[in-house]
C-alpha cells in the first residue's frame, strides 16, 4: 500500500510540479534572497527575479513543447514561484 506522502510526491511528478530543476529553484531563491540582504535592498528581488525567468521560460522553451500540456506547464511555473519565492520567505523572515 501506498503512503499519503507517497502518493502527493507521485501526484506531483506526474503532474509536472517536481521535476529536476526545482532544487535548483529553491537554490536560486535562496541565494537571491541573500545577496540582496547583503546589498541592503529588498527581498522583493526574489519575487521580481523569478517571475522575470518564468517569463524568460516561456519565451524560450514555450508550453507544450517542453511540458507536454499547458496544463503540466502551468503546474511547473507555479510550483517553481512557490519553491523559490517560499524558500527565500522562510530563510528572511
Amino acid at each position: 500500500m501506498e503512503s499519503p506522502l507517497s502518493k502527493l510526491v507521485n501526484w506531483q511528478l506526474s503532474s509536472g510540479q517536481l521535476d529536476h530543476w526545482t532544487t535548483y529553484h529553491i537554490a536560486a531563491g535562496l541565494f537571491i534572497a541573500k545577496v540582496a540582504q547583503w546589498m541592503g535592498a529588498s527581498d522583493l528581488w526574489v519575487v521580481i527575479i523569478g517571475v522575470a525567468w518564468e517569463i524568460f521560460e516561456y519565451i524560450v522553451e514555450g508550453t507544450e513543447e517542453t511540458y507536454g500540456t499547458k496544463k503540466k506547464w502551468a503546474y511547473n511555473t507555479a510550483a517553481d514561484l512557490i519553491v523559490e519565492i517560499g524558500a527565500a520567505a522562510w530563510m528572511v523572515w
